[in-house]
């Protein structure tokens, strides 16, 4: 899933925001196309377009939910493992400023939120016997 993602992140035209970078590495193994996936999560990136809930963490949700994994415990941990290593953070915008400080060029954080998103995913679903 890294490795698409990737791939995914490298290309300009189309631009793959956040949420549609999580979201199509397991689109296929979900039942969805491509296309559909890159549709879904249209307007999640950058914060749902106004700085809120970053997209990476929000496509990861998509996935969750698109595999059958809402129960309230794992999602509850799932922002946890999100506010652990980002300051209590989950907003784009504030994730984004305190990158800004720490001298991070913006595609390498947004890239880097995009891979935490699907490794913490990855580690859920192989948990609930979702994927192999």
């Amino acid at each position: 899933h890294i490795e698409k993602a990737k791939e995914l992140r490298a290309i300009v035209t189309p631009h793959y925001n956040c949420a549609q970078a999580v979201v199509i590495p397991f689109a296929q193994e979900a039942g969805l196309t491509d296309e559909q996936a890159y549709n879904i999560a249209r307007n999640f990136g950058a914060g749902m377009k106004m700085g809120s809930v970053c997209g990476g963490i929000t496509g990861g949700l998509m996935v969750l939910g698109l595999f059958g994994v809402d129960d309230p415990a794992t999602i509850k941990a799932y922002y946890k493992h999100f506010t652990d290593h980002h300051d209590g953070l989950l907003n784009c915008k504030d994730l984004l400023a305190v990158s800004a400080k720490k001298g991070e060029v913006k595609k390498t954080h947004c890239d880097g939120m995009v891979y935490e998103a699907i490794m913490a995913v990855e580690t859920i679903l192989k948990e609930k016997g979702k994927i192999a």
